[in-house]
This record gives structure tokens, C-alpha cells and sequence, in this order.
């Protein structure tokens, strides 16, 4: 399985790497969205009885914006992925190499991630300029963010995989994807939502308990997509 899903991450990045669409057209995507949230709430109070002040800053909302910006940059990676396997061939070709389903799975999965990590990175940085916020200098805090950042990538680039794989015969794929994937990762973002407010308040306590929901939604459709990917391919 892994020398498979290595010949499939491999193949996956080389093709980014040559189109460069991540770069090109996902991240300045995301970025504007952001900038327009940023510029949108300037200056704006929120009110939140859930915290004892009356109004806080409209930093606090930097982390939901930076959640659904990674949101619509997955459902965006994993459209291009699929329909790139689709229109040259390749996915028939997976399956006559008689690849291993669940290398192909993992392999896929990752390189989603990691296209998602890089972007991440950056976009990460401008949400915090851009909402004003900042994350206390404390190992505890940074060790929280960049933990919910790699378990949250992982997870949410599982599930887009199992989800694009069983649409990819149907031809509104393009439209059915999101439809598929934005209930189900719900939980999956509430949680990442609330583990980088700990991070950002200094609650890092509670961040880390929300951080099990995100393993927990890994290792699940960890296994799903190990176990059903090729009755998904075949479909």
C-alpha cells in the first residue's frame, strides 16, 4: 500500500507542481475572500454572550474566516484533482496499474494536504494582519495551532478524497462535491474553529480538547476511504 500511495502522491505533486494551479488560482482566491472579510468587518464589534465582556474585537472572528478559506480552497484542490485523473484517463489507468485502492487513497489524500498545508501557511499569515489578531508567544499556543492545522488538513483531505472519488462518474461532479462535502465537515471545522481560539486566548487547555474531534474525524475516514476506496474507484 505505501509504495503505492508514494507513486500516487508523487504524481499528483508533479502535476501541480507543472500547473501550478494551487498557487495560480486557489490561493489568490482564498486571499480575496479574506481581504474582503478583513476589509468587511473593519472595526466592527461583535456581540458574544459566551465570554464574559460585553464585545470583543473583530479579531476573534480570524479563525472562521481562516477555517472556510481552507474550506473552499479543499473542495477547489480536490475538483481540479479528480477532473484532471477524468479527462486525460488517468483514473482508468490507476485502476489497470492494479494499484493497491487504499495506496491510491493515501496517496491522493496526502498530496491534497500537503497542497493545502502551503497554502495554509500563507493564508494563515494574512489572516492574522488582516483581522489585527496575534498568537501569544507561548510553546503551548504555537504547538496547538500548527497540531490543529496538520490533524484538520489531514481529515478534511480525507474526506474530500472519499467524496470526490464517489461523484467522480457523474457528470454535475462539480456541483455535487460541495454539496456532499459541507455537511460533513461541519463538526470537523467547529472544532478546528474553537482549538485556534484557545490558541489565540490563551485557553490552550480547551483548545487541545477540541483537537480529539479532529483526530477522531481522521482516523475515521482514515479507514473509510482505506477500506471502501476501491468499491468508491470502481463505482
Amino acid at each position: 500500500m505505501w509504495h503505492d500511495a508514494k507513486v500516487v502522491l508523487f504524481k499528483d505533486l508533479a502535476v501541480e507542481w507543472q500547473s501550478k494551479v494551487a498557487l495560480r488560482q486557489v490561493l489568490p482566491f482564498v486571499l480575496t475572500v479574506v481581504l474582503l472579510f478583513a476589509f468587511g468587518l473593519d472595526r466592527v464589534l461583535i456581540n458574544d454572550p459566551l465570554i464574559s465582556a460585553d464585545t470583543v474585537p473583530v479579531a476573534y472572528v480570524a479563525p472562521g474566516v481562516f477555517w472556510l478559506a481552507v474550506l473552499f480552497s479543499s473542495v477547489m484542490l480536490i475538483q481540479r484533482s479528480i477532473s484532471s485523473e477524468l479527462d486525460d484517463g488517468a483514473w482508468d489507468q490507476l485502476r489497470l496499474w492494479g494499484l493497491d485502492p487504499a495506496g491510491v487513497f493515501v496517496g491522493k489524500t496526502l498530496a491534497v494536504a500537503i497542497q493545502l498545508l502551503i497554502i495554509e501557511l500563507m493564508l494563515g499569515a494574512v489572516v492574522l494582519l488582516g483581522f489585527g489578531a496575534t498568537v501569544p508567544n507561548t510553546v503551548s499556543s504555537w504547538s496547538l495551532i500548527v497540531t490543529v492545522m496538520v490533524i484538520a488538513t489531514i481529515a478534511l483531505s480525507a474526506v474530500a478524497s472519499c467524496y470526490a472519488a464517489l461523484s467522480a462518474g457523474i457528470r454535475v461532479r462539480e456541483t455535487l462535491v460541495p454539496v456532499l462535502l459541507l455537511p460533513i465537515t461541519v463538526p470537523l471545522l467547529l472544532a478546528s474553529v474553537q482549538a485556534w481560539q484557545g490558541a489565540l486566548t490563551s485557553e490552550t487547555a480547551v483548545g487541545w480538547a477540541w483537537v480529539r474531534v479532529d483526530a477522531v474525524f481522521a482516523v475515521i475516514y482514515g479507514a473509510v476511504g482505506v477500506l471502501a476506496y476501491g468499491a468508491l474507484m470502481e463505482e
